[in-house]
């Protein structure tokens, strides 16, 4: 493990940019940033136009590791390169920035109010990958819908089992059981979520850290005992949904968490915009998140 990074990631100032999106999500990304779907005819022109528009992120003036402690990245995204560097190589070695990797693949159909994971059949041989391209650690989400105890405690064992394997393997894992920010049990599934990752993280041993990915907690300050626990490296909060500036109004009320954003980075930029255009709003957008992950 590189040391230099886990100091970075453990006591750096700043936030993680979720560069993550898969073959889901990106075309409703590529749509945002103003990439129609008539601007690709398959799936290789399609993932194309996405690592053209993390580059452009990625290369910007305003992305450094000043202010970006981290960046998940897409298996895609890992395996290209960006001005002519494997894209963790030139995250770390030209920006400072600490790259990790997104894992699953997926998610199962709704049961016990959660979603949990898809198998990973390859993740072995993923695992050794990342750590030939300079990933530091990995990500991988679930979902729950709603206060179900036997299917949060599910997600968690999930999570937890397969985060034992990706520690084996020499990398951090951060865990994400995402909370729908929609559901009227919200609070409660918190409450549930919060008892069962406690009861695994004092499971851990000694020499072992993971990180959590939370939804931002309907109670400030909720995930407290996570920032303060020895097994838990840092506290990552996803935006799930919520406006960039109604994200970080929650997330300066939870000191110690930090953000790790996607849509909340990417809203406003542009293929359109000018790299003048592009540049600034991507500032303001880096600077705010800042702001609120240093509070």
């Amino acid at each position: 493990m590189n040391t230099e990074q886990q100091q970075r990631v453990r006591s750096g100032k700043g936030f993680f940019a979720a560069l993550d999106q898969s073959g889901g999500s990106t075309p409703k990304a590529l749509a945002l940033y103003g990439v129609g779907e008539d601007a690709y005819g398959s799936d290789a022109e399609m993932f194309d136009q996405v690592h053209a528009m993390r580059t452009r992120i990625m290369t910007s003036p305003a992305f450094t590791g000043d202010k970006v402690i981290g960046a998940i990245l897409f298996e895609d995204t890992m395996d290209r390169q960006v001005d002519g560097s494997d894209t963790g190589d030139h995250l770390w070695n030209v920006k400072g920035v600490v790259p990790f990797l997104k894992v699953d693949k997926g998610l199962e159909k709704q049961a016990d109010g959660v979603q949990l994971m898809k198998p990973i059949p390859d993740l072995d041989d993923l695992l050794a990958r990342g750590v030939r391209k300079g990933m530091f650690g990995t990500k991988m989400r679930s979902f729950v819908k709603s206060a179900d105890k036997a299917g949060i405690e599910a997600i968690v064992d999930q999570q937890f089992a397969l985060g034992r394997r990706i520690l084996d393997a020499g990398l951090v894992p951060i865990l994400e059981p995402e909370v729908d920010i929609h559901s009227e049990q919200k609070a409660d599934a918190e409450h549930l979520l919060r008892a069962a990752i406690a009861g695994h993280l004092d499971e851990l041993p000694d020499d072992r850290q993971v990180m959590l990915k939370l939804s931002l907690p309907s109670e400030d300050g909720f995930y407290g005992e996570f920032v303060e626990h020895p097994r838990v490296l840092r506290v990552l909060a996803l935006s799930g949904g919520y406006s960039r500036v109604e994200a970080d109004a929650i997330l300066t009320r939870n000191p110690g968490v930090i953000a790790s954003f996607s849509r909340a980075l990417t809203e406003g930029l542009h293929a359109d915009q000018t790299d003048e255009e592009f540049d600034a709003r991507l500032g303001e957008a880096i600077d705010a998140i800042y702001r609120a992950s240093i509070t």
